[in-house]
């Protein structure tokens, strides 16, 4: 018997797999899993996954993309899992062809008489008995592999795929369930959003052995769910506290990831529930925050996760009495925490505390030059850059990236020719680098690789309120959700007419989008229309929440 796993990033399906493998084991089954631990049973296939995931190949068209997939499943069907079926009573996998084709006909718009007689090829008749799609709304999982990561301290480079944007998570999802409602004798859809771990993989081993028996499925692949309006900003705070509460228990990284950037009594009391198991993550939601509260959880935090604590000294919090005491505090036992909570800061007293760190944390003080370009902060520059070997380390990804960050927003010729070197080892290094940039060079750069990363390239235009940039918002609104975030508390006629356009196809975006402006009366508005036509969309109900929450500290943010 041949089982599928399938869904977006961060669905839950790699965790799900593996467990379900396990369980038939114990059940008594022989089982071969040919993604154990979410690695690739074949080298090639490794191989192959590593090279399409590489950012280095932002050149890669959606052809070429569409036959390395292929090439990759391919593989791993004939060294792997075609002599597995010989031998075992199940067969997992984490991913089929079906990855291949809604990349390519739902995320990159290649025509499907193009992609069939490829996947057909590469199949040559095997279909899987049963396909589960893990269904996940793409905000959900997005914060599940965020967590995920900031906890395991991965710090490694972005996917190739992910410079497409979110908006490709959105498209890969509708394509996944339009596959499943089209074959619905095939294919059950597995909400994987409020059901425990341990019940949900209960449910899926009995539907695998319900299937060996010849037993009707216990899912289907029809989604349906009641429309109940939202018809006020506390009602749609009440929804969201609602939801994390019910993840609390279950799924707590998950309600601590998204209680950051909240404020109000009634959040304070579930960080003080969170706080214990997940301090890390309730520590990287205080980013920027400066109300009491947010300083008292540091100083609570501060020896659990004293990284995570620094961390969030951004924004409004940075450079306040309270973050260089904590600096202070911490500058012998995390130098490179310190440092890098330094990032933009121009003032003596930043640059005295950069001069005693660079030596304990050479890199951190060189990366948080961002945005700086004064002698000073070229000196810095070069020392650490002569300390890893000069010129020649251009060709080290990790000493471009790094400069990269360093550059973000500076658009002197040093910079670019620090940029040109750069390039053939980290482009969307160098492109989220021309964060601001309104030259010539930094458009034609954006210009060239739009299409390839349009995530990195659309971020790079935060603030900018310039002709070519509402063309290039324009180009890519629909398809990508990070045009909405560039113009966050932008009060010009194109960023209302472009948050008019894009509401419903990014409900969530376009109210992130209003910051402060939230709060006023076209803000408000605009949010109740959002809330009554996608009463569902989670990542919206958590923008109206915080909406609720400026309307209670109305006097405090000073909103008219």
């Amino acid at each position: 018997m041949f089982i599928v796993f399938e869904g977006i990033d961060g669905s839950g399906k790699t965790t799900l797999s593996n467990r379900v493998a396990r369980e038939l084991r114990r059940a008594g089954l022989t089982v071969r899993h040919v993604r154990e631990d979410g690695r690739l049973a074949s080298p090639v296939s490794e191989g192959l996954r590593r090279f399409t995931r590489d950012p280095l190949h932002l050149a890669l068209t959606p052809v070429a993309e569409l036959l390395l997939y292929a090439a990759r499943e391919a593989q791993l069907l004939e060294e792997v899992t075609r002599p597995a079926l010989a031998e075992h009573d199940v067969v997992i996998a984490d991913r089929f062809l079906y990855t291949a084709e809604v990349l390519a006909r739902f995320g990159r718009g290649l025509p499907e008489a193009e992609v069939r007689p490829v996947l057909d090829t590469c199949q040559r008749g095997l279909h899987p008995d049963r396909v589960f799609l893990i269904d996940v709304d793409p905000a959900i999982a997005r914060a599940r592999r965020r967590a995920s990561k900031l906890l395991a301290k991965d710090r490694s480079t972005p996917s190739r795929k992910g410079l497409t944007g979110t908006g490709l998570q959105a498209r890969l999802r509708a394509g996944y369930r339009s596959l499943a409602v089209a074959s619905p004798e095939r294919w059950s859809i597995i909400e994987n959003t409020d059901v425990p771990l341990d019940e949900q993989v209960t449910r899926l081993v009995e539907d695998v052995l319900r299937a060996r028996r010849g037993e009707a499925p216990l899912f289907h692949a029809g989604l349906t769910r009641p429309t109940v309006p939202v018809r006020s900003l506390p009602e749609a705070r009440g929804r969201f506290l609602a939801r994390l509460d019910g993840w609390t228990v279950d799924e707590p990284g998950l309600a601590a990831w998204f209680l950051a950037g909240m404020e109000g009594q009634d959040v304070e009391a579930r960080r003080a529930l969170l706080a214990e198991r997940c301090p890390e993550l309730i520590a990287h939601g205080l980013a920027g925050l400066t109300h009491p509260a947010a300083w008292e959880w540091r100083h609570r935090l501060e020896a659990a996760a004293p990284e995570h604590v620094l961390a969030s000294l951004t924004d409004d919090a940075s450079d306040t009495p309270e973050a260089w005491h904590l600096r202070e505090r911490w500058e012998a036992r995390a130098p490179e925490a310190v440092a890098a909570s330094l990032t933009g800061l121009d003032s003596e007293r930043a640059w005295l505390m950069r001069d005693r760190l660079s030596r304990t944390a050479p890199e951190p003080v060189m990366v948080s030059l961002s945005g700086l370009d004064s002698a000073r902060a070229w000196d810095e520059r070069w020392r650490w850059l002569s300390s890893r070997g000069g010129d020649a380390a251009f060709a080290d990804e990790g000493v471009a990236r790094a400069l990269c960050r360093s550059l973000r927003g500076v658009d002197s010729e040093r910079a670019w020719e620090w940029r040109e070197r750069a390039m053939a080892v980290a482009p969307d290094a160098v492109l989220r680098s021309l964060e601001g940039l309104d030259s010539p060079r930094a458009w034609a750069l954006r210009e060239q690789h739009a299409a390839r990363a349009p995530k990195a390239v659309i971020g790079s235009l935060t603030g900018l309120d310039v002709p070519a940039a509402w063309k290039l918002r324009e180009t890519f609104g629909v398809a990508c959700e990070e045009v909405l975030d560039s113009l966050t508390g932008m009060d010009v006629p194109a960023a209302w007419r472009l948050r008019t356009v894009l509401a419903d196809t990014w409900p969530s975006a376009t109210v992130k989008s209003l910051g402060l402006l939230a709060a006023t009366a076209r803000g408000q508005a605009l949010t109740l229309e959002l809330l009554e036509r996608h009463p569902h969309d989670f990542a919206l109900l958590r923008q109206a929440a915080r909406t609720a929450s400026q309307l209670e500290e109305e006097p405090r943010h000073g909103v008219a």
